[in-house]
């Protein structure tokens, strides 16, 4: 039965999860920690890191990952297609649609609206995920390295691959030595 549970996880992640990344990323996080316990607050929080640094869509290497976490080469094949196919039929079908009411101010409106619920859904995931950090080296210690992070990508145009090698970095060399 678990591989319906890991179909039925992302294919509802990724079907509802309109905006890509940021938006189905919360989404998978609900259905990968609290609903269906594939892994921890801190296992997710490590993999979306080292899932970021790679290249490609972030929602495909989570599947891909959790996937064979669970039920191995099958389980990662049934998450990649439960990730991907929804996306792919809803765009068809979407594109379709858009092409045809692009002018109407309901399919604008739709639009724009969208932008402030991932917004809202992407900083309650980036508590959520905070709060294990802040646990473990403390709340200052935490909030330096995530502006630090935010400095670094923000104004010095650093790429978040070279961001986040920087905090494995500081957590493997530097860590270990201030707690």
């Amino acid at each position: 039965m678990e591989w319906l549970e890991l179909i039925y996880g992302f294919f509802m992640a990724n079907l509802l999860g309109y905006g890509g990344g940021p938006s189905s990323i919360p989404l998978m996080y609900e259905e990968i920690v609290p609903h269906f316990g594939w892994l921890t607050d801190e296992q997710f929080s490590n993999m979306l890191a080292l899932g970021n640094a790679l290249p490609g869509p972030i929602a495909t290497k989570i599947a891909a990952y959790v996937g064979y976490d669970v039920l191995g080469w099958a389980g990662l094949v049934l998450a990649l297609l439960a990730t991907v196919l929804p996306s792919a039929a809803a765009l068809i079908i979407l594109l379709r649609i858009m092409q045809k009411y692009k002018q109407s101010p309901v399919v604008k409106g739709m639009t724009l609206l969208v932008q402030p619920v991932i917004a809202v859904m992407m900083t309650v995931l980036t508590v959520k995920m905070a709060q294990s950090p802040a646990e473990a080296i403390g709340i200052w210690q935490t909030l330096i390295i995530a502006a630090l992070a935010f400095a670094a990508m923000k104004w010095l145009k650093l790429h978040p691959a070279l961001v986040i090698v920087a905090a494995f970095a500081y957590g493997a060399f530097v860590l270990p030595y201030t707690i």
